[in-house]
């Protein structure tokens, strides 16, 4: 009788159920929900004989992924014309870059080897080369862990009592200066590291935060470094000597303990610095050593930039913000990410904007969504 209802109703014949599968299924979709992009950014050079523009991100599940932007922008004109739908896009090529989550990703304009440094809560700094990621002939279901790191760099530990050595503090930010062959790091020790590219070792320890640090950005015409934390101040570092030149309060009425200043950006003419904190901007002149002006944004501000006399900025709320360097409001755009952790610009104009979700943005220079995809994890 049961052989003869499962014949007639076979929609409804659970003999060939998998459990275990559907499990994982729920979880694969649980983890892609709740993944985080905390940084994406575009490899971005003329001399680049590849007219396809490529992006790199940098996920809380420690991987690190290439996309295409043609593919992604096919991928999410073919998705389901729902308004809650997005395309995942498959990655040109993904890597496990960091045991625990992978906070920031920049590029290295080596004009022999281009690297990809990534940085994350394993306490390393890893160069990849970019030509491997670039362009990945291992079919994605192996992908993961077969590429090497050109470059693998690890914050030092701290010696305590009898011997003691403290964990390693995790990297929540990175920054490089080609011009002097280093790359820069935030540290969750409360100190920033200078390392040197060529021999892999630490050049430099800046000391002089309270708390630990959330970002860092480099001022290369004057060898200096600015860094910001969790202690409510930004500071601007002597790469020479490794001494604090000058502390900047951009919060000046700390209502909670908890202020923060979260990213710190400086404009090509490196006469400017924007400091996005847990309430807003600030923005400061470094001639005069003097603030333009403090705008409240009523939520944190997670990462901002300068494109050109302009500052874009994103936050714990789904809009990219455009402002001119005196806090004038010209543009708000909503973005689908319900919270963003990066802004990239394109030399092109565009943006895109990453976080809550895996979700990428990318919005063009007159503000038109070119597209929304969600990045696919690794398969674990």
């Amino acid at each position: 009788m049961a052989t003869a209802t499962a014949q007639a109703h076979p929609a409804m014949d659970a003999r060939g159920f998998d459990e275990a599968a559907y499990r994982r299924g729920i979880l694969r979709e649980r983890d892609l929900s709740c993944r985080t992009l905390f940084r994406a950014v575009f490899f971005d050079h003329s001399d680049d004989a590849d007219p396809d523009v490529l992006l790199a991100a940098a996920s809380s599940d420690g991987s690190l992924a290439s996309f295409s932007l043609s593919s992604c922008i096919s991928s999410a004109a073919a998705a389901p014309s729902q308004p809650e739908a997005v395309a995942m896009v498959d990655p040109v090529c993904i890597v496990q870059a960091h045991s625990g989550p992978a906070y920031d990703v920049r590029f290295y304009p080596d004009p022999q080897q281009p690297l990809l440094f990534s940085c994350g809560d394993d306490g390393r700094i890893r160069g990849w080369r970019w030509h491997e990621m670039q362009s990945c002939l291992v079919p994605l279901s192996l992908q993961g862990d077969h590429l090497e790191p050109a470059l693998d760099l690890v914050n030092p530990q701290h010696e305590g009592p009898w011997g003691a050595r403290s964990p390693i503090p995790e990297n929540n930010a990175i920054a490089v200066n080609k011009q002097e062959g280093s790359v820069f790091a935030a540290a969750g020790d409360a100190c920033a590291y200078c390392w040197d590219v060529e021999s892999g070792k630490c050049k430099i320890t800046f000391r002089g935060h309270t708390d630990y640090l959330h970002s860092v950005a480099v001022r290369e015409a004057n060898r200096q470094v600015v860094t910001g934390s969790e202690d409510g101040t930004a500071r601007i570092w002597d790469c020479r000597s490794g001494k604090c030149t000058q502390v900047i309060n951009p919060i000046k009425k700390k209502t909670f303990e908890s202020s923060w200043v979260s990213c710190v950006a400086i404009d090509a003419s490196e006469s400017w610095l924007a400091c996005g904190t847990s309430s807003g901007i600030s923005v400061w002149s470094l001639l005069s050593n003097e603030c333009i002006f403090n705008l409240d944004c009523h939520a944190p501000v997670q990462d901002l930039l300068f494109d050109k006399n302009q500052i874009l900025a994103v936050g714990a709320e789904p809009v990219l913000s455009r402002f001119t360097i005196n806090g004038t409001v010209l543009s708000q755009i909503k973005c689908a990410p319900q919270s963003a952790f990066s802004v990239s610009i394109h030399s092109s104009g565009m943006a895109a904007v990453a976080g809550y979700g895996g979700l990428v943005d990318v919005i063009s220079g007159l503000g038109s969504h070119l597209c929304t995809f969600g990045s696919r994890g690794l398969e674990k």
